[in-house]
């Protein structure tokens, strides 16, 4: 798709806005070059003070920058657009599909640059090494030196030159935006010291940097693929909801007949009819029929609701009984998933206005360093240096001081922290979560397959009678009866099944007519119903209660103890009823505990408690949970989760055990130890390396060697953490 600067200027741009009742109007762009938080910082910032902005979002994942508008008639989507192409920073309409593609594309450019680095790395040392000879010694003819420094210029100048064009390329779009990140001085030192080799070749000189150059863009772009691959785990989950909802829908016309229509074309007022196995495609209202709706995957509350003609029916739910007939309410952009993914990729968006300690020490990088260089370069001259001596000099300055160590001090330690968690069976997904898992102070568990395992099980009852009841679970999709039916194990069905949706099934056993569902469908009377309990009698015999329970994790009470002696408070926050998240709140030794939330309302809290102060660690596993996750300062699933719950979360653990959290913590704050740790090498090291620089003790050459070490010194550091105990 073409940029939209490439567009021309009276074209009308309102077509990319989205207008949505009772909302701001908005404009959804997808900005590439965007690295850090500087960027992002500056990117929102000179967007939302255009006139008639109200807001600026950027999602440093995915490129997404979300403008919201005073209203449509204040919305000028051209002044955005110029303001990001004055910036430098190129943008298009916002596309899935184009942003993932972006991503992977720049992903592929990162390792051939990477490659090419590498390749030109290696074979110029084989040229470079005959030269390094005579720093002891063994000193070279002229004439065999001026071949190998025309060798080291023919194999590293082309490589420098491909490997070097995402720097070369950012740092040319900053300064044509009259502005200078970290890739400037890169640029500059690596192309300076190109330069200084070439005339130092063709003067016949002593000392080329062929070799530092290319070296130089090797280290560099290990940080810089690292950081990439860290992002690329961390992509929107707003589009793993939305896929829940159905691809189509069946629309009755006129003449009740049935036509299959995509989900984007069902209006408000069609009227539906949705099948038993199939789920709501939009919310609507219901006209007529009965089914029971497993709403769990919104609501995350085990029981399953009954939906009767007057009712409403939100979309993603599954209906498990029954055959509905609906008229819609809202489209498919405006259903209840529609609002969830939003929230999802709102929360997303603010995770990534953090910013980390590399980008803050950026932010005095730039000028500090060209100051530097360039008094360097006067000072020298004016002692009467010469040129070439004072460039040298200036290079130097700009090789040792490069923020290779910076750059590799957070995903060094990122990538160490990912391996040790994935060998203890948790997978990180996005590096700079680390940061803000090790920062959380309370932690927030969904009760249903959280602190649970998010089965119903079977509470003990007479062998006889769960046989017996599960000849006609079996015939059943109901979540109570389906345990029971994998209780009693594979067996025969009962005759002449029929299901009453809502209540429960009816059959023939053995010439016996019987029936399994509610105490009211098996004519139980004066019991107090519980929403986990079935019933099963024959006519006119005695009747059989069959109670499930949703089983506490092994180590539910454990991990929360844990929590808490390492400082933290613990909170439940479910859909459930408050009774039975009372019940597992208790059983697990949590004193706070919310029942009876809706996602939004979920979400709501999760702010409430950061309103407060409080980093939040929100742990779920449902649709429901989605936003909640997406909202949190750190976030986390299992990985019995929905898919958009994963993806929203931060990282995922396997198995059954919860201690996966508190190891998790744990790594994450020796994680910050070694981080800061690093920091402090690297600020010591250019405490020592620049003056040396400057005053003429170090040359490019042992510039470059000294930068390569101090690389390797923050990355064996980052390394202590995967042996460590």
């Amino acid at each position: 798709m073409a940029l939209i600067q490439d567009l021309a200027p009276a074209q009308d741009l309102s077509a990319f806005l989205k207008r949505r009742p009772g909302a701001k109007t908005s404009l959804e762009l997808l900005v590439t070059g965007a690295r850090c938080a500087a960027c992002l910082g500056k990117i929102e910032r000179e967007t939302a003070a255009l006139p008639g902005v109200s807001a600026a979002r950027l999602n440093l994942t995915t490129g997404k920058l979300t403008v919201a508008f005073d209203s449509a008639e204040t919305a000028d989507p051209g002044a955005v657009i110029a303001t990001l192409g004055r910036l430098g920073y190129p943008a298009s309409p916002y596309d899935p599909g184009l942003a993932a593609e972006a991503l992977d594309r720049e992903g592929r450019r990162l390792v051939l640059c990477l490659a090419v680095a590498a390749f030109g790395a290696m074979n110029t040392m084989m040229f470079s090494v005959p030269l390094w000879a005579g720093l002891f010694g063994q000193e070279l003819g002229p004439a065999t030196r001026a071949v190998m420094q025309w060798w080291c210029a023919l194999v590293a100048t082309p490589c420098v030159l491909y490997a070097g064009q995402p720097f070369f390329g950012s740092a040319w779009r900053s300064l044509k935006a009259r502005r200078a990140n970290m890739d400037v001085p890169i640029s500059i030192g690596v192309l300076l010291a190109l330069a200084i080799s070439f005339s130092e070749t063709i003067l016949r000189g002593r000392d080329t940097y062929f070799d530092a150059a290319i070296s130089l863009l090797f280290l560099l772009l290990i940080g810089r693929w690292l950081d990439h691959q860290l992002k690329s785990r961390a992509r929107s989950a707003a589009a793993d909801l939305m896929a829940l909802q159905a691809p189509s829908a069946a629309v009755l016309g006129p003449d009740d007949i049935e036509h299959r229509r995509p989900i984007s074309e069902v209006a408000v007022g069609d009227r539906l009819i949705v099948r038993p196995g199939e789920r709501i495609p939009v919310d609507g209202l219901v006209i007529s029929g009965f089914a029971e709706l497993d709403t769990s995957l919104l609501t995350g509350e085990t029981k399953v609701l009954d939906t009767r003609p007057g009712q409403v029916c939100r979309a993603g739910a599954l209906n498990l009984s029954g055959v509905l007939r609906l008229q819609a309410l809202a489209r498919s952009e405006d259903s209840a998933v529609a609002a969830i993914a939003r929230l999802v990729e709102a929360g997303a968006q603010t995770k990534s206005k953090y910013v980390r300690l590399a980008d803050r020490a950026a932010e005095i990088y730039v000028p500090v360093v060209h100051s530097a260089a360039a008094l360097t370069f006067a000072a020298s001259y004016i002692l009467g240096l010469g040129v070439r001596e004072a460039l040298l000099r200036a290079v130097a300055v700009l090789i040792i001081t490069c923020p290779c160590a910076l750059g590799l001090a957070v995903p060094a330690v990122q990538v160490a922290t990912s391996a040790r968690l994935f060998r203890r069976g948790v997978l990180v997904k996005s590096g700079a979560a680390l940061e803000r898992l090790a920062e959380v102070d309370h932690v927030v568990f969904d009760k249903t397959g959280v602190l649970t395992e998010g089965r119903p099980e079977l509470i003990d009852a007479p062998s006889w009678a769960i046989a017996q009841a599960a000849r006609l679970a079996r015939a059943s999709g109901h979540p109570l009866a389906r345990s029971l039916a994998a209780r009693a194990g594979p067996g025969p069905m009962a005759d002449d099944i029929v299901e009453h949706p809502g209540l429960g099934m009816e059959g023939v056993i053995d010439g016996r007519r019987a029936r399994l569902g509610r105490a009211e469908f098996v004519c139980v009377t004066g019991s107090h119903i519980h929403e986990t309990e079935l019933w099963f009698g024959f006519e006119g015999e005695a009747k059989i209660r069959f109670g499930f329970s949703d089983r506490l994790r092994p180590d539910a009470a454990q991990t929360v103890a844990a929590l808490k002696a390492m400082g933290l408070t613990v909170e439940v926050l479910s859909g459930d009823t408050l009774a039975a998240v009372a019940v597992a709140a208790d059983a697990a030794g949590v004193a706070q505990r919310r029942g009876g939330l809706s996602p939004i309302r979920k979400a709501e809290a999760i702010d409430a408690l950061q309103l407060k102060g409080h980093k939040v660690l929100m742990v779920g596993d449902g649709l429901n949970d989605t936003a909640a996750l997406a909202r949190a300062h750190a976030a986390m699933a299992p990985g019995s989760a929905l898919d958009a719950s994963q993806n929203a979360a931060d990282l995922v653990f396997s198995g059954e055990q919860l201690g996966a959290v508190v190891e998790a913590l744990k790594v994450a704050r020796g994680a910050r130890r070694l981080a800061l740790q690093n920091f402090g090498f690297a600020a010591a090291y250019n405490a020592v390396a620049a003056p040396a620089a400057m005053l003429g003790l170090v040359n490019p050459f042992l510039a470059a060697l000294a930068m390569s070490g101090s690389s390797l010194a923050v990355t064996l550091n980052a390394l202590r953490l995967r042996t460590a105990k």
